[in-house]
């Protein structure tokens, strides 16, 4: 009897356990929904912005569903940069996003290539004011471009660098954060892989090569997803080194689209062009997403 009295009060606790962890199941998938409408609600009124002519933007209203004027939209801003927006010398946005991504994948593999060269040098040579080095490179996190940005813009000018791709990229690639992870990654490779490099007659740039870089590949795909996102969405840089409209960004583009004053802005356009401007990066971030996971959290090399 007492043996069946323990059986019913410990199937009594699992089914209040089960129920208590339901709930908080429940409680969590209902808190994650709604962080997901907050953030993909105005992404939604974006696209479907995008699908609605002119005067149903022009008007105020808010439509919560697609319109027919998509295909017209997408076809302007791709190949014009809008109808009227034409008049006042509007960029395509096929040429925007083209410069936009030669930049943002510019940025992303010399600032991998630097952090990777400048940590490898940190943490396999002996060399004096070794440490100093890296400390000074660790300080630069204190100075964005925002802080240096009249300085940095006089260097481009007397290098000629005016309204051209290097003066885009050649300021934003140094990036202290990737030689600080690289450096932390390998501190991590075991003494035995130096060693054995160096019984086998191996070089550092060989060492660099077939060890250190085969080694390094989920680094570097986490890394590029960051960096490519943080080029493709520069926007203050752009805006300062640029005049030439074959330069222009995206990002300084949607902005220059929206008019002052009484002038009318071709929302749907505008809306259009944010679309077509968030599909590269949401590409890249599928396609590497695997790699990017791996990267930022597998432990054992």
């Amino acid at each position: 009897m007492l043996m069946r009295d323990t059986t019913m009060e410990d199937i009594a606790l699992a089914r209040a356990t089960a129920r208590r962890q339901a709930r908080s199941r429940l409680f969590g998938h209902l808190l994650l929904s709604l962080g997901v409408l907050v953030f993909a609600f105005p992404i939604w009124l974006t696209l479907v912005g995008s699908t609605h002519d002119v005067n149903t933007i022009g008007r105020g209203d808010v439509p919560l569903w697609f319109g027919g004027e998509a295909v017209v939209n997408y076809v302007s801003a791709w190949l014009r940069g809008g109808s009227s927006l034409r008049t006042t010398g509007a960029v395509p946005v096929w040429l925007m996003l083209w410069n936009s991504l030669n930049m943002a994948v510019l940025i992303a593999v010399g600032k991998i290539a630097i952090s990777l060269l400048s940590a490898y040098a940190v943490v396999f040579f002996s060399f004096p004011g070794r440490m100093v080095a890296f400390w000074l490179i660790f300080i630069t996190l204190m100075l964005p471009v925002e802080v240096r940005i009249i300085p940095t813009f006089e260097v481009m000018v007397n290098l000629g660098l005016i309204n051209t791709m290097p003066g885009l990229v050649v300021p934003l690639i140094a990036s202290a954060t990737a030689t600080l992870l690289f450096r932390q990654f390998f501190l991590t490779i075991p003494d035995e892989y130096v060693e054995a490099a160096k019984i086998d007659g191996a070089g550092p740039l060989r060492f660099f090569r077939d060890v250190v870089m085969p080694l390094s590949v989920t680094n570097i795909a986490a890394l590029f997803v960051i960096l490519f996102i943080y080029g493709w969405n520069q926007y203050l840089w752009p805006l300062l080194i640029v005049s030439d409209k074959d330069l222009e960004t995206v990002v300084v583009g949607m902005t220059k689209m929206i008019g002052t004053g009484d002038q009318q802005n071709e929302w749907n356009i505008i809306m259009a062009t944010a679309v077509l401007a968030m599909v590269p990066p949401v590409l890249v971030v599928i396609l590497m997403q695997r790699w990017f996971v791996k990267g930022l959290t597998e432990t054992e090399k």
